[in-house]
Formats: structure tokens, C-alpha cells, sequence
């Protein structure tokens, strides 16, 4: 780890919802859709799982994207550590990516977008949308504000596939063209833990 953090942290990706299974390869709406996107049977499981896999980290606080399905997320680890859910903190910079004007439709047409090649999606924007380097830019925010304001916790950060994948090769010491050269784009699945 190439930064020296006055927290330790744990990276946790909402749990299953219906984009990964009858909407697989349908990209989510900007900021979700309607009505909100909520976790399956399979996610609740998966995010109980890592609430018992948390049980025993002593989270202090909870800083979690304000889309329904990580909220749902963050509310249910909450219940099974016991930490009181004034102790969450949601914050909008930790949404998922915005794909723009492709949000909705089929990720085949974002991809034909960028010729399937994953480096131009580090500078390179979808109309109305944001680009890798300013979803890392808003992660990264949100981090140096929590160890701005936070010493020796353990803390929690519930947010979304891409989103967490960035901030984690921030952590690491990593942009987002030396994640994709050295083929490192291992994106958190659904309800996994990642200790930073």
C-alpha cells in the first residue's frame, strides 16, 4: 500500500440486483432507475454474509453511495455489526459511474462507443456522462475527507463496482491506465469485502 492511512478500511460492493441477472448487460440509469434498483434474494444473502464477515472488525462508521441498492446494503451490515444507523454517512460522490447517454441501454452500445478498448474510458467521457479519472477524482475526495476528519477507526465504504475498483488502485498507488496496462481490473463482485 502506497498511502499512508490513518484509518483502516473495508470496501464493500452493494449486493445482488436484477443487472446482474434479467437485466445482465443493461446499464444502470443515472443516478438509478425507476423505481429504484433493489437487491434480490441472492444480494440480501450475499451482503448478510459479509455483515457476519464484519461482525468482529469493529466498523465505527459507514460512508455509503446514496443509490437505494447500497443503501439497502449499508442498512442491513448495520443491523447485523450493531452499529446504530446515525452512524452512516451517504454521500452522492460515491455513486456509481455515470455512463451518460448510454445509462439504461445495452452496454454493447457503450462499448462500440469506445471500440471496446478499455484505455480510451480513462480520459474519454460518453456524452453527459464521466470518465474513470473524474469518478476516481470524486473517490478520492471522499477519502481524503474521511482521513481529514477520522484517526485509527475502522471504516466502512459501501459503493458500486467501478467506483471502488478506481479508489482501491488510488489506494494502491495506481491510476487508472496503470490498473488497465498491468491488468488489474479486478472490479469488487456483489456483497464482496476488500481491507484496505
Amino acid at each position: 500500500m502506497n498511502k499512508d492511512l490513518k484509518n483502516r478500511y473495508f470496501l464493500l460492493r452493494h449486493g445482488k440486483n436484477i443487472h446482474q441477472t434479467e437485466k445482465k448487460g443493461i446499464l444502470y440509469n443515472w443516478p438509478d432507475d425507476t423505481p429504484p434498483c433493489e437487491l434480490i434474494e441472492e444480494g440480501i444473502k450475499e451482503v448478510q454474509k459479509a455483515g457476519e464477515n464484519l461482525k468482529d472488525k469493529n466498523i465505527d462508521v459507514i460512508f455509503c453511495s446514496d443509490i437505494f441498492r447500497t443503501r439497502q446494503t449499508a442498512g442491513l451490515v448495520s443491523e447485523i455489526i450493531g452499529l446504530e444507523k446515525d452512524k452512516i454517512i451517504y454521500d452522492e460522490r460515491l455513486r456509481d459511474i455515470n455512463w451518460g447517454i448510454f445509462a439504461g441501454k445495452n452496454e454493447k452500445q457503450a462499448w462500440d462507443f469506445y471500440n471496446y478498448e478499455l484505455i480510451k474510458k480513462i480520459n474519454l467521457a460518453p456524452p453527459q456522462g464521466e470518465n474513470w479519472i473524474e469518478c476516481q477524482k470524486r473517490m478520492i475526495l471522499v477519502l481524503k475527507e474521511i482521513e481529514a476528519k477520522y484517526e485509527n477507526k475502522n471504516i466502512l465504504i459501501v459503493s458500486h463496482g467501478d467506483p471502488l475498483w478506481l479508489l482501491e488502485g488510488y489506494l494502491r498507488g495506481l491510476d487508472p491506465k496503470e490498473l488497465i496496462i498491468n491488468n488489474t481490473r479486478q472490479v469488487l463482485k456483489t456483497g464482496e469485502i476488500r481491507i484496505i
